[in-house]
């Protein structure tokens, strides 16, 4: 029986500048990784290693890619917000809230063109967010 998602593994030719965005944007920590025979870094999210980036000599092509998103759950939607602008990064903010679903989803693509959603949950950031909504 499943428990849970492990991580979800990236390949670039760009590592650091992959492993930065995930820092950046994300709030991910590098973390130890094992010797592996090929060079990457792991990022983590508390004491889990959720994102592993991959170093290989050509880009992947996007359509050999069958990965269409993967997502996170978050708290501190504010704050996210405001990072995302900072940053002058391109989202998409998909209020499920007006379909009785307790997520409001920001959909954002990482420097290699992967989909990432961060789910928030309002009835949660109602209670840290004075003013919310």
């Amino acid at each position: 029986m499943l428990t849970a998602l492990d991580h979800v593994n990236l390949h670039t030719d760009k590592p650091d500048a992959l492993a930065q965005w995930y820092e950046n944007i994300l709030g991910l920590e590098r973390g130890p990784r094992p010797n592996f025979s090929i060079p990457g870094i792991w990022l983590y999210l508390n004491d889990q290693p959720v994102v592993h980036v991959v170093e290989v000599d050509q880009p992947p092509e996007h359509a050999a890619v069958s990965l269409e998103h993967f997502a996170f759950r978050a708290e501190g939607m504010a704050a996210f917000e405001a990072t995302l602008k900072q940053h002058d990064l391109q989202y998409e903010r998909v209020d499920l809230t007006e379909i009785d679903v307790d997520i409001v989803q920001y959909n954002l693509r990482d420097p290699m063109g992967t989909h990432i959603h961060i789910d928030f949950k309002p009835s949660v950031e109602a209670g840290m967010v004075e003013g919310f909504r």
